[in-house]
């Protein structure tokens, strides 16, 4: 792990230093939608994250064992990022956002759909969507 000062000891500001910014959890939601991508296909999501953001943001996921990133198959001009066990333990977080965002926002109908079977068992839901997240996890 990237080793930077603390602000503090709270838990709540040392997991912000990682992922606390405006990008990170896009970044990651799109490797929990995708299971895999390469720099090009973060930078077609619908939120335009700027190159050099781009850059220091799987910078610092990769420096912080959230992702990693492998040679393509077909490409050795591009890599693929992938999350990590520990990138994958966000799922839960991720879905709590959705629910809160669920109460607040207008979603789009396919994120309400998988919000809906959320609902059902949540337990149930989350420990499914890791065991398909570690299958292609780095």
């Amino acid at each position: 792990m990237k080793n930077s000062k603390k602000r503090s000891e709270c838990p709540i500001s040392c997991s912000l230093d990682i992922w606390g910014d405006k990008w990170s959890l896009l970044i990651v939601r799109d490797l929990m939608f995708a299971k895999q991508c390469t720099y090009g296909d973060f930078l077609k999501s619908d939120e335009k994250i700027a190159t050099n953001i781009l850059a220091s943001r799987l910078q610092t996921l990769e420096e912080n064992q959230i992702i990693t990133k492998s040679d393509h198959p077909e490409s050795k001009a591009k890599v693929l990022y992938k999350l990590t066990q520990k990138g994958v333990d966000l799922l839960p977080l991720m879905i709590e956002i959705n629910l809160w965002a669920e109460k607040y926002y207008d979603l789009p109908v396919e994120r309400k759909a998988i919000l809906k079977e959320v609902k059902k068992d949540k337990e149930k839901f989350i420990k499914t969507a890791i065991k398909d997240l570690k299958k292609n996890s780095a």
